[in-house]
């Protein structure tokens, strides 16, 4: 059974109203008293119910956001779009991550039982979506935020165009002479490395350059990844004329192994990434890459749950912001270094 605002008062010795005013920070109370109310209210694990506090306006007015981590490098953009249109409307945020594991995942079950959000954006943590499709079955409006496709069909979703984004890399290579791509990939269990793949490979076979198994190396999407497949292919003479990786962090350190070894970008080696985080223009030389509409597609999953707020179904198909090709110094040679 929930904990609730009697029993705190009861274990405390007080009224419900002395509890309310330590909650509140209202009112004059003996400090020995409001020490002894907040030391039962973590006792107990009392949380307090927003929806009560909102009671009046029929709502909180605050939505709830899960997400991995904040030090995913594309996190904050995504954010930033939600937050934009939250604000503009007058919404506030209430963030949660997943870096504490299981003991994070409990403090975010305790809000939603305390109904301290009116609807609820998600990045899906690794682990979680059966979670978040229960939550929703059970009537918590949910908008899913995602980069994997791998959303459930009965959860409302934002996503963009991972296999048309990855094709549109490809014919780029290969409009450049680009016919021997090593591809380092993510996570096999994202879908979005299955669509990125799938898209890649497509665009070389109808080039008839179908990519050989020896050139499709495994990756996580960290820079270390990038690195370390690259070297695996100078290490073990694979020959190749391009770098395709799954993420602008894996195509970064693919650059640095490339530099390391000696060669140039691109004119030996041309470097492609997916996502176009901030850093990706700012690498030498600036990064090739997919653009995904990250801040987009914050806003319109926000737009989507406010909508809903006011009356609108949530839709039963996802949201798709295509993604579009930004070429920059990684693959072409600039008028200024001909070299």
């Amino acid at each position: 059974m929930p904990i609730t605002i009697a029993d705190v008062a009861a274990r405390a010795k007080v009224s419900k109203t002395t509890v309310s005013r330590v909650l509140n920070g209202k009112g004059e109370l003996d400090e020995s008293t409001a020490a002894r109310v907040r030391a039962v209210i973590d006792e107990l694990g009392y949380v307090p119910s927003s929806r009560a506090v909102g009671l009046a306006r029929g709502r909180t007015r605050v939505v709830g956001m899960l997400v991995p981590s904040l030090t995913w490098p594309w996190i904050g953009e995504v954010l930033q779009g939600a937050v934009d249109v939250l604000e503009t409307e007058r919404y506030g945020l209430l963030l949660f991550t997943c870096n504490r594991g299981e003991e994070s995942m409990r403090q975010f079950g305790a809000q939603v039982s305390a109904k301290s959000f009116d609807g609820l954006l998600v990045i899906e943590p690794e682990g979680t979506l059966d979670y978040i499709a229960q939550l929703h079955s059970r009537g918590l409006p949910v908008v899913l935020i995602d980069d994997r496709d791998t959303q459930p069909a009965q959860i409302p979703s934002v996503g963009t165009t991972n296999h048309t984004g990855a094709g549109a890399a490809a014919r780029h290579l290969l409009s450049i002479g680009r016919n021997r791509p090593l591809v380092i990939a993510g996570p096999g269990h994202f879908g979005c490395t299955q669509q990125r793949l799938d898209g890649f490979a497509a665009a070389y076979a109808e080039a008839a350059h179908p990519i050989p198994q020896e050139r499709l190396l495994p990756g996580d999407f960290t820079i270390a990844s990038g690195f370390e497949g690259v070297q695996h292919a100078f290490d073990t003479g694979i020959d190749f004329d391009a770098v395709f990786a799954h993420n602008d962090l894996s195509a970064t350190g693919a650059m640095q192994a490339v530099l390391d070894s000696g060669r140039r970008i691109p004119q030996d080696v041309a470097v492609v990434g997916f996502d176009d985080i901030p850093m990706a223009a700012h690498t030498q030389p600036p990064l090739t890459t997919v653009h995904q509409p990250l801040r987009e597609m914050g806003e319109a999953a926000a737009r989507t749950l406010l909508a809903h707020f006011e009356g609108t179904p949530l839709p039963n198909r996802p949201t798709v912001i295509p993604a579009t090709f930004m070429a920059r110094g990684s693959t072409t040679v600039t008028a200024a270094d001909p070299s």
